[in-house]
């Protein structure tokens, strides 16, 4: 069953992985619940239910714009024969083709890098309930929400909707990446991130490259009073994350993260200085690929129990300086109360998550097991 604490809602899928929650379901069933619009930014389309969803959607009057990666609806090098509908991007494209036989309006991303977002925003002009994102780490494919580890969010609030709504606006006006032309104002009061009050959770939404949010993740680490739990699909030496993590180890605080396992040991990994660190306070696991398990593609911390940070976001440089990416963070620190802290609930949800997936797929990550076969797909991974 998903957790929520107000208008604040996690699904932890995929149900055949163990997980609570059917991630196409929730992502379905939001899709389906839109009266007037949806707005769609996606890294790919390759789930043909929920590219059914967004054409009925249309079907019975609701506006509908989507936006999509370009990388995933080419080929690296061009067919032989073009007319004869094959190749690694084909159900992509296929859908993409009904998309569009259904007058939905599709836009493709203009990012030199990676177009990495992966949210839904429905009836930002209405109110709450209606008025709502849907956000995680779950791309909309078949692996996505069957085979890879992942969450989806729902965020029912208004102003919080608003936010991803302008930022739909300013990628379908052109804007992506690190592109400095056309660039629309930051959100939020000299380019910081509005501070959002989500029925009295604090929740706070970045993008990037804008907004920088590696270094606001930084700063809601070095919060920690006691421990700092993460899952993480990549994570790079070209991030800071990991400085900020030695730091904390240093000073007493426990660090402990699950990666998955293909891309932990690879030489841009961050895990090797992690490993390195001789504090005894970081405890590192590897997602192994058993049971049916294709990926840890989690993008979550949780910070004492108390503080939730998700989304689209992997731990690297190009995801905070190239890619077109976002967080949620969601909750605060609460000195009187930790255990009735506002969002406390959802970070102890994420936590038990974490927990579950180290216990059934982890094995403990140390300098005797590192040294997974490297290849150049793997190097580009970095910037996944």
């Amino acid at each position: 069953m998903s957790v929520r604490e107000g208008n604040i809602e996690f699904f932890f899928g995929p149900t055949d992985l163990g997980g609570a929650d059917d991630l196409r379901e929730a992502i379905v069933d939001f899709i389906t619940a839109a009266k007037e619009e949806l707005l769609v930014a996606i890294q790919e389309l390759e789930d043909e239910p929920i590219a059914r969803a967004l054409v009925d959607a249309s079907a019975r009057g609701v506006r509908v714009r989507v936006i999509l990666g370009r990388s995933y609806l080419t080929e690296e090098s061009a067919q032989d024969e073009p007319f004869t509908p094959v190749g690694t991007n084909e159900t992509n494209r296929h859908l993409l083709a009904a998309l569009l036989r259904a007058g939905i309006d599709v836009a493709v991303d203009l990012n030199p890098k990676i177009f990495h977002q992966k949210f839904v925003v429905r009836d930002p002009g209405r109110t709450v309930p209606q008025a709502a994102v849907l956000t995680g780490s779950t791309n909309f494919t078949p692996t996505g929400v069957g085979s890879n580890l992942n969450l989806v969010t729902t965020v029912k609030w208004k102003k919080v909707a608003g936010d991803y709504a302008a930022e739909f606006e300013e990628m379908w006006n052109g804007t992506f990446g690190a592109l400095s032309e056309r660039r629309d104002a930051p959100i939020g009061r000299g380019g910081l991130p509005p501070e959002r009050r989500v029925g009295g959770v604090l929740v706070k939404v970045l993008f990037a490259p804008d907004q920088g949010p590696e270094m606001e993740i930084m700063k809601q680490m070095m919060k920690a009073k006691e421990r700092v739990d993460f899952a993480i699909f990549t994570f790079a030496q070209s991030s800071g994350i990991d400085d900020t993590l030695k730091l904390l180890a240093r000073s007493g605080i426990a660090v402990r993260g699950i990666l998955d396992a293909t891309n932990a040991n690879q030489t841009w990994a961050a895990t090797h200085e992690l490993l390195d660190d001789d504090s005894g306070m970081i405890e590192l696991t590897v997602a192994r690929h058993r049971e049916g398990l294709n990926k840890l593609h989690h993008k979550l911390v949780v910070i004492d129990g108390q503080i939730t940070i998700l989304g689209s976001f992997n731990f690297t440089g190009p995801a905070n300086r190239l890619n077109d990416e976002n967080i949620l963070v969601v909750g605060e620190h609460s000195e009187d109360a930790p255990r009735a802290s506002p969002g406390g609930s959802l970070a102890r949800a994420a936590l038990a998550e974490i927990d579950r997936i180290i216990d059934r797929f982890g094995e403990p990550l140390t300098r005797d097991t590192r040294g997974l076969e490297e290849s150049a797909e793997l190097q580009h991974a970095a910037g996944v």
